[in-house]
C-alpha cells in the first residue's frame, strides 16, 4: 500500500506578516481550525488552475464538460479565464461550515464547525462530520439541523454576579413532560 503524500504545501515564508495577518482574517471569517486548512484550499485551487491551463488546448466539448463540474460543485465560472481567476476563499466558502453559518443554522462559523464535528448536521438524511466537507449545488438545500436548540439573539445578557428569578426561569422553561407508566416501576 502505497503512503498518502501531504495535501497541501507550507509557505516558502514562514514570518511574512502581511500573509500571517491575511491567514488570521481568513481562520477569524470562516472559523477554521488552523492555518493548514487555508493551504489545503490553496494546493485545491491551484490543482483545479494546473487542470484548467491543459486543458486551454483541448476541445470545447472537455472545456464544457470541466466548466460543467465546477458549477455543479458551485463555483462561478463561465470560461477557463475564470477559472484561472479562483483564489482560496472560493473554496473555503464551499466548505459544509461555511455554508451551515451563512444559512444562518448557527451564530457563528465556531458553532457551526462544533455542530458539525459533534454529529448535529445531516445532508440528504446522512450525518456527516466533516467541516471542510465540499457542498455541492444539489446538496446546499438538503443541509439541516438534527437537533433544534433554542437561540434566543433578543435575551439580554447577564453581567456576573446576576442570576435569573424563579419567575423568569418558569416563563422560559416548558414544563417537564413525563411518560405514562414511569412513575409506576
Amino acid at each position: 500500500m502505497k503512503r498518502q503524500s501531504k495535501k497541501y504545501a507550507r509557505p516558502r515564508k514562514p514570518f511574512d506578516k502581511i500573509r500571517i495577518e491575511e491567514e488570521d482574517a481568513l481562520v477569524e471569517k470562516y472559523g477554521l481550525k488552523n492555518k493548514k486548512e487555508i493551504w489545503k484550499a490553496e494546493a485545491a485551487v491551484s490543482r483545479i488552475r494546473g487542470l484548467a491551463k491543459k486543458l486551454i488546448t483541448a476541445s470545447d466539448e472537455r472545456k464544457e464538460a470541466f466548466l460543467n463540474r465546477l458549477q455543479a460543485r458551485g463555483f462561478t465560472v463561465d470560461k477557463i479565464a475564470d477559472v484561472l481567476a479562483l483564489d482560496k476563499e472560493a473554496i473555503l466558502k464551499r466548505r459544509l461550515q461555511t455554508i451551515v453559518h451563512m444559512k444562518g443554522l448557527t451564530n457563528t462559523a465556531k458553532q457551526a464547525r462544533q455542530f458539525i464535528t459533534h454529529k448535529h448536521v445531516s445532508i440528504n438524511d446522512r450525518i456527516v462530520n466533516i467541516p471542510s466537507y465540499s457542498v455541492s449545488v444539489e446538496e446546499e438545500g438538503s443541509i439541516q439541523l438534527l437537533v433544534v436548540l433554542p437561540v434566543n439573539k433578543k435575551e439580554k445578557k447577564k453581567g456576573k454576579g446576576e442570576e435569573n428569578t424563579i419567575e423568569e426561569v418558569m416563563e422560559t422553561e416548558e414544563p417537564l413532560q413525563v411518560p405514562e407508566g414511569a412513575l409506576e416501576q
